[in-house]
């Protein structure tokens, strides 16, 4: 194995800090996925003589086959096969969610390879960036082809399934296979992420009141869209604040995961990077194509596959995009719970939830904007009810820093009851969601509606 990693010391130069450095670059989304990762046998690569072909092979040994999902990459042919020779577009959009759940994982794994020559802080700060890649990619695309519904319903889906799907799963799990052991986790951490998701709440609640309490749409329209950009800001400002304070001015609160993990072997395996600086950027850049290609895909034939199961629009956004979309970091998190190590796993659940709320949700309205597409934080009155009585709950759950499987449970349980609630919701996709102006103050001028 040191002759391996030899070429990339050469190509890449020194690494950056000590292990334990580098460690404080990865975040509990990466040390979630990690719990699906499997050690590569490089013992025929070695044999190779040909000093390029052997760096190609370790890659493609590590990336591709170095994970427990890799059974699932032949999806991603399918899916390009099925979209090329027409077949039904239900089945197109079905391989390309499968196909997208491995690169979600091996996406998180790159960075944090990554995170090893670039140093804790840009690690840590690409980590973040990237902990919620698949989702944005997939908003940006609906953005681009004017779903502003499916935008809406894929991120609060994603909130709510981390929020309640995840952690509840996580804590239910953690109880029931620790009974004889008292589960506990850092309280701040939780605490930190709660208040940001409140503050996220108030930024979706104001447009949902500012429209239900005027006189018209037509009068309130304009007035919702300019609070809801302005809120945006406030939101990416807070999450820029977010990010300093997690990994310059109080990085101690989340280094309590990366410190409870020094007694598990399996965790670090991987003391030292597998594949070289240069080589990650390229797996990446070509991982977050193929992911835009799939999430094309998938926001192309969402409707197609809602015809032909029966489901509505919002239940598949909702319900079924985040759970197999993020199968493999949630899976890594329940896996987590099981070794009764609850912070990483509330390190990945809340956040998760805290980067969509304050990060991907308002970046895509200030995208919007700029395309001149109306889209705005009124998420409608019931999906917005779902969101915030989640967030409350949740927060209750987690404020006596104790776990049980009695608190798993209830969550899972508020989770299948929403579940429930949109499936039987028939709502049409522009149901509540259009921004239908008409003429206007002359200084605001004339804005014409659009469907989202």
């Amino acid at each position: 194995m040191a002759s391996l990693q030899e070429p990339w010391l050469l190509e890449n130069g020194n690494l950056k800090g000590s292990s334990k450095e580098m460690r404080h670059g990865r975040t509990a989304h990466n040390m979630s996925s990690s719990s699906l990762r499997k050690k590569s046998d490089l013992t025929l690569v070695s044999k190779v003589k040909c000093g390029m072909l052997r760096l190609l092979l370790t890659n493609l040994q590590e990336v591709i086959l170095g994970t427990k999902l890799s059974v699932l990459f032949p999806a991603i042919p399918l899916a390009i096969a099925a979209q090329c020779y027409g077949f039904g577009r239900p089945w197109i959009f079905a391989l390309s969610l499968l196909g997208l759940t491995p690169l979600a994982e091996r996406i998180s794994f790159i960075t944090e390879q990554i995170a090893y020559y670039t140093g804790p802080t840009v690690g840590g700060l690409l980590n973040a960036t990237c902990g919620n890649a698949t989702e944005l990619i997939i908003a940006i695309f609906a953005l681009w082809q004017h779903k502003v519904g499916v935008v809406k319903y894929s991120l609060l889906g994603s909130i709510l399934s981390n929020l309640l799907l995840v952690l509840g799963t996580s804590l239910f799990c953690g109880g029931i296979v620790n009974l004889g052991k008292e589960q506990k986790y850092d309280r701040r951490q939780a605490d930190v992420n709660a208040l940001l998701l409140l503050l996220a709440l108030l930024c979706h609640m104001l447009p949902l009141l500012f429209r239900i309490s005027g006189a018209s749409a037509s009068l309130t329209a304009v007035p919702t869209l300019q609070l809801s950009r302005a809120s945006s800001i406030v939101m990416l400002v807070a999450y820029i604040t977010y990010i300093v304070f997690q990994l310059v001015t109080h990085r101690q609160l989340f280094e309590a995961q990366e410190d409870s993990e020094e007694d598990d072997g399996d965790v670090n395996s991987e003391e030292t990077p597998v594949i070289g600086f240069w080589s990650g950027i390229v797996w990446l850049v070509g991982m977050t194509a193929v992911v835009a290609l799939l999430s094309e895909y998938v926001v192309g034939t969402i409707e197609d596959a809602s015809e032909s199961w029966g489901l509505s629009v919002s239940f598949i956004s909702i319900i079924l995009l985040p759970i197999v979309g993020n199968a493999a970091e949630h899976a890594g998190a329940v896996i987590f719970a099981f070794k009764n190590k609850l912070d990483i796993s509330l390190g990945v659940a809340l956040g998760s939830a805290t980067q969509i709320s304050l990060f991907v949700v308002p970046l895509c309205v200030v995208v919007a904007w700029m395309l001149g597409i109306n889209m705005d934080l009124n998420f409608n009155l019931l999906e917005t009810g779902a969101l915030a009585l989640s967030i409350i709950t949740t927060a209750f759950t987690l404020q006596d820093g104790t776990s049980h499987y009695l608190k798993g449970l209830t969550l899972l349980l508020c989770y299948v009851v929403i579940a429930a609630c949109f499936f039987v919701s028939k709502t049409p996709l522009n149901h509540g969601n259009v921004i239908d102006v008409g003429t206007v103050n002359s200084e605001v001028g004339v804005i014409r509606g659009r469907p989202f």
